[in-house]
Parts: C-alpha cells; structure tokens; sequence
C-alpha cells in the first residue's frame, strides 16, 4: 500500500487523470458516472505521524475500495485535494492550511469543472475532522444552483467499520487526532513514516465536566488544538498496531464500496416531480 500512496495508488482504469478529453466527452451515461475527490489536510500528527496522515487515509481507503468495486459501476477518482482548513492546528510547525473562503473557491470551482464536464454526481471525500462543514456548505449551494447535480460531502469514517470494537471507549470519544485509531492505520499504509518511539499518549485537558458542552458532539466549543494538547496528540498512540490498522483499513473499503454504489444508484428526492420553486 505504501508504494501505491507513493505515486500510482488508484487503479489506472479508475483515475480521472489517466483519462483523455476525448474519452471523456464520449462516455456514456455521465450523468450516473460517480466521480469522488479525495481529500484530506496537511498537518501536523504529533512527533510519531507526518503531516499527510489525513490525505494519505483518503487515498488508501479510496484506492482499496475502487479496486474492488464492480467492473460495471462506472467510478472515477479525482486527483487527490492534499491542503485543506486547517487552521486549528497553525501554531503547530509544518501545517498548511487554506482559509475558509479560499477552500470553499476551490471546491466550487472543481465541482463546476466536473459539471461542465456532463457529471452529475461528485463525491467529496473527506478525512479531516476540521472542514466537513465546509463541504455541506458547497453541496448545498451548488445544488440549489443546478438542481440536477447531485453533490454528497462525506466524511471517510462515517461508513460502518472496524474502530468501534477494537478502541476503547475513552479512546473513541477522545482519541481524534494522532490517537490509536490514525496511527493503526498509518502502521497499515505507510508503516516506514511512522514513528512509534515517539508515540505518545495524551488526552483533551480542562474539558468541561458534567456539562452539555464537548470538544465534538450536540453542543460543541470552539477550540484549536493548542487549548487541548500540548504535544499536538489527541488519543493513545501507543496502543495502535498494525494489526489494527489492517482490520480498520479493511472495513473501510468495504464500507466505501458500498457507498459508492449506493451513490452510483442514487435518485435525487423530488417532491414535486420535475418543477422548480
């Protein structure tokens, strides 16, 4: 796998940018072709993860799932969106980030390029816990202007997968960045980045006790990573194991597989038929 995130890490026959415009303009039936931009961030992971951890979990998890998805389901990757918003880890050396206005251009702009293209399906698949809000704002937008385009802002985790019975409790509501969870998986896709002698465990400090408010959840606070950890590690990273990694990296493509097709069958609801408001 670690060779595959390297450089050719999607199926040539599944990667938008191997295709030529000639093809492209003659495939049949684009309306139904689901094409997904991967997506992830570049920040910082703790001293035991690289930078790439977001990205690179998008495209190891994509890259698994199109390679087993079925021959007829016509589905394409985008070059991977590496950047991201990730500005609540700025104070922390190495991390790139795109301001708000900036990634929603890009996103819009990408997204209007495939729709010019005659797509009318685009998945946008993200790994980091900081944008999907951003991703719900383009899709919402972008379908209120052409209603016919059907816009999915997805979060890589949200399938069903393995995590929940291989992580601690603590772990799964603690553990959001750097923890046992990414760090498995890292072990899982490019082990010789991965540093466990420098792992570490260290939990969110000053978390409100007995209250409705949480880091994530219903009543969230606003917070950067600074407020929470001093390492920059939120999560158990000594716990993880490659073993792990290979378990959850397995769950979700198979969880990725079927939401792509889920994607491919998709109808968009219309109550009131084909009229516009």
């Amino acid at each position: 796998m670690s060779k595959m995130l390297a450089m050719n890490y999607f199926p040539a026959h599944r990667y938008f940018a191997y295709l030529t415009s000639p093809a492209i303009a003659a495939m049949p039936n684009k309306e139904n072709v689901v094409i997904v931009q991967p997506m992830g961030a570049i920040e910082q992971h703790g001293a035991h993860l690289p930078l790439i951890v977001d990205a690179a979990i998008s495209i190891g998890v994509l890259a698994g799932a199109l390679e087993q998805l079925a021959p007829a389901i016509p589905a394409y990757a985008l070059p991977p969106l590496y950047y991201g918003k990730s500005n609540e880890h700025s104070t922390f050396a190495g991390t790139i980030t795109m301001s708000t206005p900036t990634m929603l251009a890009v996103l819009t702009d990408i997204a209007e390029s495939i729709y010019r293209a005659g797509f009318r399906k685009l998945a946008l698949m993200n790994s980091h816990g900081g944008q999907p809000q951003i991703l719900e704002i383009v899709a919402r937008d972008l379908h209120e202007k052409y209603p016919d385009f059907l816009i999915f802002p997805l979060f890589t985790w949200r399938v069903p997968n393995a995590a929940k019975d291989l992580l601690t409790p603590k772990e799964l509501e603690l553990g959001i960045h750097g923890g046992d969870a990414e760090t498995s998986l890292m072990l899982a896709l490019l082990p010789e980045q991965v540093d466990m002698d420098q792992a570490i465990t260290e939990y969110p400090c000053g978390l409100p006790e007995h209250s409705m408010l949480s880091m994530e959840g219903a009543n969230p606070f606003a917070w950067v990573t600074r407020d929470l950890t001093r390492s920059g590690v939120l999560g158990d990273a000594r716990a993880a194991t490659r073993e792990k990694g290979e378990k959850i990296l397995a769950s979700l493509v198979n969880g990725w597989t079927k939401l792509i097709e889920d994607i491919y069958k998709f109808e968009q609801p219309r109550a009131y038929g084909n009229h516009l408001l």
